[in-house]
């Protein structure tokens, strides 16, 4: 409950997202990040995780009948290690698909790897969790395979200028990155995640997902900044239509 917490609620509205299920904390300050990019659009970012590490287990069950209602539960490791693994199993429970975008990267237990139908891993957080240096296709494939005997259903492994592969047990898939010239590479991870959950959400095969979220990732390393960065769905069928997707 500071400034900065006020602005996030403020976007969420402008955005068209309900408030139903925020909760705001009066002691802790909202997460901050700050993001160097270099001027190949790379970036590098130091955060201050504020309230984000104060959510429980106990605040997630609070919201029972708000956050596992649905059919897609998406989650990622900015928040602690118990509340998301409270809320993959509980979202397991409730007969959702889970996705885990494990970022930050961290060593995971096998236990906990499990509990997600489809994990996202960069090439860098794939290296850490698999053991294997994600260096090129062969060892994200390589890599992807050792995830996958996890019991996850899924590993699609963003590459970002090369795309993303998808690895299951039927077999290993390739999707070229849309061609673009990056200006600032954050959130990208952001923008593949939230599009392959809604447009899952929609119904669409996990194949066609993938390239609209490679479309999402892509358009949003052309502009600058995080929220400001990510594509509407008329930008992203745009990108697609140019390019004959």
């Amino acid at each position: 409950r500071d400034p900065n917490g006020e602005v996030l609620y403020q976007h969420l509205i402008a955005a068209g997202l309900s408030a139903e299920g925020l909760l705001r904390d009066d002691e802790a300050p909202s997460g901050v990040a700050l993001i160097m990019v270099d001027p190949q659009g790379h970036n590098l970012i130091a955060t201050a995780p504020g309230s984000n590490r104060q959510l429980t287990a106990a605040d997630v069950q609070s919201l029972n009948s708000i956050a596992f209602t649905g059919r897609i539960l998406l989650t990622q490791l900015e928040t602690p290690m118990e509340t998301v693994e409270y809320a993959l199993r509980r979202g397991r429970e409730c007969g959702m698909i889970t996705i885990l975008n494990p970022a930050p990267g961290c060593f995971l237990a096998a236990d906990f790897l499990a509990l997600p139908h489809i994990m996202t891993p960069n090439e860098t957080e794939a290296s850490l969790l698999s053991g294997i240096a994600v260096t090129n296709l062969d060892t994200a494939q390589q890599a992807g395979k050792r995830l996958l005997a996890s019991a996850s259903q899924a590993i699609i492994i963003t590459l970002g200028g090369n795309g993303a592969l998808l690895v299951r047990k039927g077999g290993v898939q390739h999707f070229p990155a849309f061609p673009v010239t990056p200006v600032d590479s954050t959130a990208a991870g952001d923008a593949f995640n939230g599009t392959l959950a809604a447009t899952l959400l929609e119904g669409l095969p996990l194949e066609r997902a993938i390239v609209l979220a490679n479309a999402a990732g892509a358009l949003s390393v052309t502009k600058r900044g995080a929220q400001e960065s990510l594509p509407t769905r008329q930008e992203i069928e745009a990108l697609m239509q140019a390019h004959r997707h």
